[in-house]
């Protein structure tokens, strides 16, 4: 059988051949840091079927209510410089329409980034061809791998086969699950975005359900507002937890809680507790004045208080002088990814039970403006937001019968806005992924996505990292768990590139 090489010919002297399998938005950070590498070029062969090329599902184009909601500061492709995103902006009149009036930042349409991560992905491309490599963009999917030699031959939807040195998996998160089977029945919607199209066939005066109370269901309350939606909206979910509001920043250097502390005691070879990292983060807040208890608190009773009521006093707090919210704001995304590795595993498994919820709140407020319009809607009394959702399901006569503690509610429609899962493996990667756990090539994660190294993403078996495949994005999030957000996906970019670039395909010898 023949093996053509992913970007040309089989000789080792074309150099190593990389293969990208998906073409979102992990693609391009990944590309940006092998053409900011040096290593010796060679091939890179993408392989992408959705027409969301580079931007992927989040930053499609999109109504402008679809929002970013991190300071462009966070936003930028390139490792180590965080000023690429705000000079692309600057160049484009630098996004003062998008000017978050309460607390100062920059919050862009989810779009307008994408339209940046096109761009970027043609002039890094157009760069890496000046390097020496040679590009291809396969649209196919991936459906199977198996070994040859130290690499890997690739086989597609339509039976072409592809060799490559190194095989990076960036399959995105996927769609949200059908958590009540609602499949086909008229007027469910199990795809929200992109909600200029999704939106569009909903009439104004419908009564609208929209489960899920996270970015993803704000998003569509004000999609639909901005559609000038007359109709009563109900935001529903399990626990009703909004997002906590992003407060005005102030300038702090973290003095305890810092990547280094936890990267010293992972060169040890230790392992911690929670009870060790509460104490690091005791004395970072000791340090600052702050009181870590009565934050914790106030992130804990979000369970228990009245989302509307939370909502306000987050609102009427976002130029507060305490630094506290926004230090444990700041700690999460920051030194988070280096503390995961040290906890024991006990202490992650009940860190995710327990409390996962909590840790996506402070990792991801929403906009204060967002708040602001959605306190709007609600003291208009065309938005309510509930609770203790139970089941919703096809009503004989039409519409939905929705149960919740509270009582029975009926809509005319429902739309599916529940946050797609960190821990599941997208269903267009699944006979990809399979075919790695048959070839003995991955190992599935007891907390989801596939085992992986920390240090460089390479998949692992039996402990045993294999430099032939690395996972940047959620298919690592058993591993890592921090793994959503464009800066953590910079940071394993540059590591799986580092990595990649040094590797020398002559000197691999895995079984």
């Amino acid at each position: 059988m023949r093996y053509p090489r992913a970007t040309g010919t089989s000789t080792l002297d074309q150099g190593r051949q990389i293969a990208v399998v998906g073409g979102g938005v992990s693609a391009v950070c990944l590309l940006d840091a092998l053409a900011e590498s040096g290593g010796e070029p060679g091939g890179i062969t993408v392989f992408e079927t959705s027409c969301q090329l580079w931007r992927g599902r989040a930053f499609q184009l999109d109504l402008e209510t679809v929002r970013v909601n991190i300071p462009p500061e966070g936003m930028s492709l390139r490792f180590g410089d965080t000023t690429v995103f705000r000079e692309w902006l600057s160049d484009r009149g630098g996004g003062q329409d998008y000017l978050d009036p309460f607390c100062g930042i920059r919050f862009v349409p989810r779009g307008l980034f994408g339209d940046y991560l096109a761009e970027s992905a043609m002039a890094i491309l157009a760069k890496l061809r000046q390097q020496g490599w040679r590009i291809h963009v396969v649209r196919e999917s991936v459906l199977s791998a198996e070994r040859l030699g130290d690499g890997l031959v690739l086989e597609t939807e339509f039976g072409n086969q592809f060799q490559a040195d190194h095989t990076v998996l960036c399959v995105g998160r996927g769609k949200p699950t059908d958590i009540y089977g609602l499949g086909d029945a008229p007027g469910f919607v199990p795809e929200p975005y992109p909600l200029s199209r999704t939106l569009a066939s909903i009439p104004t005066d419908a009564e609208v359900a929209v489960i899920g109370s996270g970015l993803t269901g704000i998003d569509v309350v004000l999609g639909l507002a901005q559609r000038s939606h007359q109709g009563r909206i109900r935001l529903l979910s399990r626990s009703g937890v909004l997002p906590m509001v992003r407060q005005r920043p102030f300038s702090y250097e973290l003095k305890h809680f810092t990547p280094e502390t936890f990267r010293a005691i992972a060169a040890r070879g230790e392992r911690i507790g929670m009870d060790d990292v509460i104490a690091v983060m005791r004395a970072e807040f000791a340090a600052a004045g702050e009181d870590l208890d009565a934050i914790v608190g106030e992130i804990l009773r979000q369970e228990h208080e009245d989302p509307v009521a939370l909502l306000r006093r987050h609102l009427a707090e976002v130029d507060s002088s305490s630094l506290g919210l926004r230090i444990l704001q700041r700690v999460v995304p920051v030194t988070g990814p280096d503390v995961w590795p040290v906890l024991t595993e006990r202490d992650k498994n009940k860190l995710i039970r327990e409390h996962y919820r909590a840790v996506m709140s402070v990792c991801c407020p929403m906009p204060p403006t967002t708040g602001n319009k959605l306190l709007g809607l609600i003291d208009s009394g065309q938005l309510k937001v509930g609770a203790g959702l139970r089941d919703v399901e096809a009503a004989p006569g039409g519409g939905f019968a929705i149960t919740t503690d509270t009582g029975p509610l009926h809509a005319d429609y429902v739309i599916n806005a529940v946050n797609v899962p960190a821990d599941k493996i997208p269903a267009k990667a699944e006979p990809l992924i399979s075919s790695l756990r048959d070839a003995g090539l991955a190992e599935q994660h007891p907390r989801g996505g596939v085992h992986v190294e920390r240090a460089t993403s390479r998949l692992t078996v039996n402990g045993v990292p294999d430099p032939r495949l690395y996972a940047l994005g959620d298919l690592a999030s058993g591993s890592l768990f921090f793994t959503f957000g464009l800066p953590s996906l910079v940071d394993r970019a540059y590591d799986i590139a580092g990595a990649v670039t040094q590797e020398s395909p002559a000197l691999r010898n895995v079984a």
